[in-house]
């Protein structure tokens, strides 16, 4: 049954625990068999006592999973090595990510925990204790403190946690009934010592994550909110696994991960046949499922306890390092995380395999795993085979006459000092991974590196968060600042719980109130959503234009507008033509209006650009101020041609008349180039689409994308798929 199980499992961890310390302690006075002795009675002890199991439900095994070595290698890794980093599974629908995550939460021993401490403090490290455990602590007859032996915990961090949850807060049962502040802990202190599971990390709010992050870095929770100030240990094992297709990962959490690794792989068709096969067997019988597989999966359990036991005394030398950092160097890795979880993976790959010294095989692993994920790689590999001069030399022959007698002095000395010399000469792997270049020679490591390798660098949803006091996501709650619109209850009542007693004593009335709550306790809910897009189609409607690609822009813009309506960003459409732009439509979500609309749109005339520039600007500053949008990209189909000053769209009666005053070509240049400089600095992004058809471009637009900070394509000839498939990409820039 699983108690027993647990059971023997505890009996085996204390063991792999107890033993160097019990030999350490009984060395001086007893001898080795009366050591042995006095172990094997503790164990006997240790065996019988019972495990708080987990409420986990059972789990497909990691040891049936097929496929996915580098996967499962890494996450024994983090088995023996909690402090490793944390583990980032990437991957496709169906790639059992969440399987594995789980499947290794089964493997790990059980841990003893001091009996009062809410977050699983190790009795053996009394310095890592939560503040006030030392005084709280139960205690034996004898004044040790007790302590209690129950699974590695699992803690899973939904989607939508609050920072509250995350960390801790206030306990409002407790604090009313004691007249005091009560902690109640978060998930944090529940994951400490065990695994911390993120799904969809990629889907996580911002300020969870590098929250999150943040704490797991430091090893320690301190917090200092309503009223609470402590700190407590935290170092579990994070686990994260997210889509792809869904988004990648930042850069900024990447770095702080120590292995991410991809699960898409292509599975030979035995094997899907045998994926299969096993899926089915744990749904019908689940327990038979882990029957079949109980053998491996307790040789794991047991090498991962005494790869523990390893860890603490495994070596890595000076040039063994030496080697990590030139690949991290070869690899063009920015930072130091790299090359300090690598070593930990080394270390950790050599415990596991029962030694207490890092080899050359460890060293390619740990780079393979660490190293190369997070390598600026080229595509192929040089066919270029170094020169042979640049080899080094080989060295000089011996002398003639001295040979022998130096053969026996060195054959003698190798016979009396053999362990001694493999001792002092570090284990380095003979060739780089990376060539000087950042390439990598090893074929088989290109393939896995070009599967792991990450594409871009933030999350596939849009990251512009609106927030606001009135709509949104509950976040967090604050203090508020003038009318509360919105209240945080649960705060409120957390910040008014320690007061209760006291204020129920001071009451004069003789009915008294449940709940007693003044304006000091009153909390504020701080919402927020996500910020929609809007998409301003600038198109020049001039004479120039309609001769040039009008029917190729209609189109383009008609296919742009379907995918902003698809994704749920709002579009408008400025044309500019004659003397002035007009709004054709405002800000909308309507696919039907915007194709009529922009179907109806008239052409011929002058081209005020500059004029039109600025019309789009104010629609998107107005649409910006309302706070339901927080990007605004402003698509330019133009051929640059501007010949309408913007003061006389604007009216100005020196420009109209018989004796009108006229732009130069270089004030209207000029004017383009002011407004253009003026979107660029309040924020919007700008595509200028060059349909001028001429054999070369006159320069205008790829002037006004220079001084908006946009981007700028030349197609004079292109197609309307071919104008939408350009700023479709630009989209796609701007919104990552």
């Amino acid at each position: 049954t699983r108690g027993e199980v647990g059971t023997s499992r505890a009996g085996r961890a204390r063991r792999a625990g107890r033993a160097t310390t019990t030999r350490a302690a009984v060395a001086g006075d007893e001898t080795d068999a009366e050591a042995r002795m006095r172990e094997a009675m503790q164990m006997d002890i240790d065996a019988n006592i019972p495990v708080e199991a987990s409420t986990m439900r059972q789990t497909f095994p990691l040891a049936a999973v097929i496929g996915q070595e580098k996967i499962k290698s890494a996450l024994l890794l983090g088995g023996v090595d909690p402090t490793l980093g944390g583990i980032a599974i990437s991957g496709r629908r169906g790639t059992a990510k969440s399987i594995m995550a789980r499947g290794l939460h089964a493997l790990l021993p059980p841990i003893e925990c001091v009996k009062d401490s809410f977050c699983n403090a190790d009795p053996t490290q009394p310095s890592e204790w939560e503040e006030g455990l030392a005084g709280k602590a139960s205690r034996d007859a004898n004044g040790n403190v007790e302590t209690i032996i129950r699974d590695a915990p699992f803690v899973q961090v939904p989607l939508g946690v609050t920072e509250d949850r995350l960390i801790g807060t206030v306990d409002i049962e407790e604090s009313m009934k004691q007249g005091k502040t009560i902690f109640q802990p978060g998930l944090l202190a529940q994951a400490h010592r065990g695994i911390l599971y993120v799904d969809e990390i990629n889907l996580l709010d911002d300020g969870v994550s590098n929250l999150l992050l943040s704490v797991l870095a430091e090893g320690e929770n301190v917090v200092e909110r309503e009223g609470i100030t402590l700190r407590h240990p935290c170092k579990p094992l994070l686990i994260a696994t997210f889509n792809p297709e869904e988004g990648n990962l930042r850069e900024h959490l990447l770095d702080r991960i120590a292995v991410t690794l991809s699960a898409d792989q292509m599975l030979t068709f035995e094997d899907r046949v045998e994926a299969v096969n096993q899926a089915m067997g744990f749904q019908n019988s689940a327990e038979q499922s882990v029957q079949s597989v109980e053998e491996a999966t307790e040789g794991i359990k047991t090498s991962i306890i005494l790869a523990r036991e390893w860890l603490e005394d495994c070596t890595i030398t000076k040039e063994q390092v030496e080697y990590l950092v030139r690949e991290a160097v070869r690899g063009r890795i920015q930072g130091h995380r790299a090359e300090l979880f690598a070593v930990k993976a080394a270390k950790a790959l050599a415990a596991l395999d029962g030694r207490s010294k890092v080899n050359a095989d460890d060293l390619k692993e740990a780079v393979r795993l660490v190293i190369v994920p997070r390598s600026d790689i080229l595509d192929s590999p040089p066919d270029d085979q170094p020169d042979d001069d640049e080899m080094p030399p080989p060295p000089p022959p011996p002398p003639q006459d001295n040979a022998e007698d130096e053969d026996k002095d060195e054959n003698e000395e190798e016979e009396e000092d053999t362990e001694e010399e493999e001792d002092d000469v570090p284990d380095i792997p003979e060739e780089f991974i990376f060539d000087a270049e950042g390439v990598i020679l090893d074929k088989d490591v290109t393939q896995f590196a070009q599967q792991t390798n990450r594409q871009g660098g933030r999350s596939g949803r849009s990251k512009n968060i609106i927030f606001s006091n009135d709509r949104g996501r509950y976040i967090k709650p604050v203090l508020p600042k003038g009318n509360t619109i919105r209240l945080a209850v649960d705060a409120t009542l957390r910040a008014a719980a320690p007061y209760q007693k006291a204020r129920r004593e001071r009451d004069p009335n003789a009915e008294k109130k449940k709940v007693y709550v003044e304006k000091g306790d009153m909390r504020a809910k701080k919402l927020a959503r996500k910020a929609g897009a809007l998409v301003i189609f600038l198109v020049d409607a001039s004479g120039s234009m309609a001769l040039n690609r009008m029917n190729a822009a209609k189109g383009a813009a008609l296919s742009i507008l379907e995918s902003s309506y698809k994704s749920r960003d709002m579009v408008s459409i400025v044309p500019f033509r004659g003397d002035e732009a007009e709004v054709l439509l405002p800000p909308s979500r309507s696919i039907a209006m915007a194709r009529s609309r922009l179907d109806q749109m008239a052409c011929g005339g002058g081209s005020p650009l500059a004029h039109g520039l600025s019309v789009a600007a104010r629609v998107g500053l107005n649409a910006m101020s309302t706070g339901d949008v927080g990007r605004v990209m402003i698509v330019c189909l133009t051929d640059g041609r501007a010949n309408v000053s913007i003061e006389k769209s604007n009216g100005n009666p020196e420009y109209w008349g018989p004796d009108a005053k006229k732009a130069t070509q270089e004030e209207l240049n000029q004017e383009v180039a002011d407004m253009a400089a003026k979107i660029g600095g309040a924020g919007m992004s700008v595509l200028v689409i060059d349909t001028e058809n001429k054999f070369l471009s006159s320069g205008t637009a790829e002037e006004l994308a220079k001084n908006a900070q946009g981007k700028y394509y030349y197609l004079p000839n292109g197609t309307e798929r071919e104008i939408a498939a350009a700023t479709a990409s630009a989209m796609m820039d701007a919104q990552n």
